[in-house]
């Protein structure tokens, strides 16, 4: 029986370009990680990935300077270490000109301090010229208390929706129902209604349910589509959305049930495909969720009722064909926070600071907030009651049953 050739151990010889090197064996070499704290080695004078090869010209400059290989060398080697051998750093203290610094007994005093991001975002600024104005002593610093936030990114908040106020034009859709012969307005009312028991009994997010009506109405601007599939775009958008959005979405099945069968699963993918076509992918929009959480924020006081009650007017604009095409997603949330204050009789009803956020005075807000306010009279009495239903529940303050506002005039109260 023939002997089993045996692959040593310890080594492995391998080839690169005609030349032999001696690579150890996996696992045999390996060390066993320790402390991995700022203590810097002293083998980190000689490079960071380990010691490095003489060089070959250095070599030969010091022998021609000291008359010996090995005399040259030597010396080389203890000036270079002797030059860069750092001082020892620890994960407690910093030496630096004889002074120790203990960065725990420092470290409460420093909670108060800017963050590193913050510093050096303000120095980039000050290159390029650009600088932030005070605050005016009427405005309140709704993100004061976030300073130590890292999630709420207060160093780029205010950026963040200057840049969403700009590129909000791509996503506002013209009057397209001209182009749709076999749609009106009251058809894409009773979709938008549809969709949200459809969001409501999956339990999504807020986000969804915006991203959802945005992809249906841009869809529709582009497209001509016959009323027997107006429902099926309405859940291939709700699909895309949840892809989008959800951490966990429903799957294509779960849309097929709740649309009684009345598409097949394979004419929901076909339909999802049509339509990110059609919309190039372009997926993030600011949609008006985006502004209403920054809005509903910048609105102090507020609370869950004041919260709920703006989401519910501005759900009702959602479901509304003319405000959807005819006002900017910012316009719509801040008109939904203007007329909640005055349904809510916050006084004043615009503030500074209001002001300052969403960039509008009320003169501004007065056309789309009637609107809002006709659609909050109206809602007890249409026959579209998925956002009057979703806002009677006692865990959203039940802001539906509230009486709507006499008008949007800064002097408004509610009916009696």
């Amino acid at each position: 029986m023939a002997a089993r050739a045996v692959v040593p151990q310890r080594q492995l010889r391998i080839r690169d370009e005609g030349k032999p090197n001696v690579v150890a064996a996996e696992g045999r070499t390996r060390r066993i990680l320790k402390d991995i704290g700022n203590l810097v080695p002293d083998q980190a004078v000689e490079g960071k990935h380990g010691p490095q090869p003489p060089d070959k010209n250095k070599r030969a400059i010091t022998k021609k300077i000291n008359g010996g290989v090995g005399k040259g060398v030597n010396v080389t080697k203890a000036a270079i270490t002797e030059k860069q051998k750092p001082k020892p750093k620890t994960l407690l203290s910093l030496a630096d000109e004889g002074h120790i610094i203990n960065i725990k007994d420092t470290k409460s005093k420093d909670k108060n301090k800017k963050s590193l991001t913050s510093t050096l975002s303000a120095r980039s600024k000050a290159a390029c010229g650009i600088t932030n104005k005070p605050l005016d002593s009427s405005v309140t610093n709704i993100d004061e208390a976030d300073a130590n936030n890292e999630l709420a990114v207060v160093e780029y908040i205010d950026d963040m929706y200057k840049f969403y106020k700009l590129a909000e034009g791509e996503s506002i859709v013209s009057d397209y129902m001209g182009t749709q012969p076999d749609l009106n307005a009251k058809m894409r009312s009773i979709l938008i209604d549809w969709l949200i028991e459809v969001h409501r009994k999956f339990e999504l997010m807020p986000e969804t349910l915006y991203l959802a009506v945005n992809i249906v109405d841009r869809f529709l601007s582009l497209k001509t589509v016959p009323r027997k599939e107006l429902q099926l775009v309405g859940i291939s958008s709700m699909l895309i959305a949840c892809k989008y959005e959800e951490i966990w979405a429903p799957e294509v099945n779960d849309f097929v049930s709740i649309s009684a069968n009345t598409y097949q699963r394979e004419q929901i993918l076909v339909m999802e495909k049509v339509i990110l076509g059609r919309l190039e992918w372009l997926l993030t929009v600011p949609t008006p969720y985006v502004f209403l959480v920054r809005y509903v924020k910048a609105s102090e006081p507020s609370d869950d009722e004041m919260e709920n009650m703006v989401f519910f007017l501005a759900e009702l604009g959602l479901m509304n064909y003319q405000i959807s095409i005819s006002y900017s997603p910012s316009t719509i949330a801040s008109a939904a926070v203007y007329v909640a204050r005055c349904t809510l009789e916050k006084n004043p009803i615009w503030t500074a600071t209001l002001h300052h956020h969403t960039g509008y005075v009320e003169e501004e807000l007065k056309e789309c907030a009637e609107l809002l306010v006709n659609l909050h009279r109206g809602v007890v009495d249409s026959k579209l009651k998925a956002v009057y239903r979703k806002y009677t529940s006692p865990d959203r303050r039940a802001v539906s049953l509230l009486p709507p506002a006499k008008s949007s005039t800064p002097d408004c109260s509610p009916e009696v």
